[in-house]
């Protein structure tokens, strides 16, 4: 699949986890299959997308993550240097894998995949309404697990 690299990109911030996000999209893949000919005239990145949301939910809801962020934020660095911004993309990573499965679906699809509130809602299987609310819980939980200057990034 052309777009399996982005795939690859949205199982990883789903999971935290390079081999998680291997499995979980290998198995939203293996899902796919089985329907291709009903989805593949239409947009099967959307379907995968979809199934590998739903599957890490399920995960989750079977095993609870027991990493706990240490409250110690990194040393901040100038804005042009890439150390800072893999401290920055780490520190995310972390605090994307503290949210609820939803909540953190919900932010990936928002900002990540760049969707409106109507398309997350259809993925996800949920209201407009409920997008909103995931959207606005996510963004608050955060604001108290980032430091203060990924915070104003994170609104923006």
């Amino acid at each position: 699949m052309a777009s399996s690299p982005a795939l690859s990109r949205v199982a990883y911030l789903l999971t935290g986890d390079h081999q998680l996000a291997e499995d979980l999209l290998q198995s939203a893949l293996a899902s796919t299959y089985r329907h291709w000919r009903r989805i593949r005239d239409g947009n099967p990145a959307a379907y995968v997308r979809q199934v590998m949301h739903r599957e890490q939910i399920s995960w989750w809801r079977r095993r609870r993550p027991a990493e706990r962020l240490s409250g110690e934020a990194p040393e901040h660095r100038q804005a042009g240097d890439l150390a800072a911004e893999a401290v920055n993309r780490i520190t995310l990573v972390q605090a994307l894998a503290h949210l609820a499965p939803r909540q953190r679906a919900v932010i990936v699809l928002r900002f990540y995949d760049d969707l409106t509130e109507a398309e997350t809602a259809r993925i996800l299987g949920c209201s407009v309404g409920t997008v909103k609310r995931q959207t606005h819980d996510a963004l608050a939980r955060l604001r108290t697990l980032l430091p203060a200057g990924l915070q104003t990034e994170v609104s923006s």
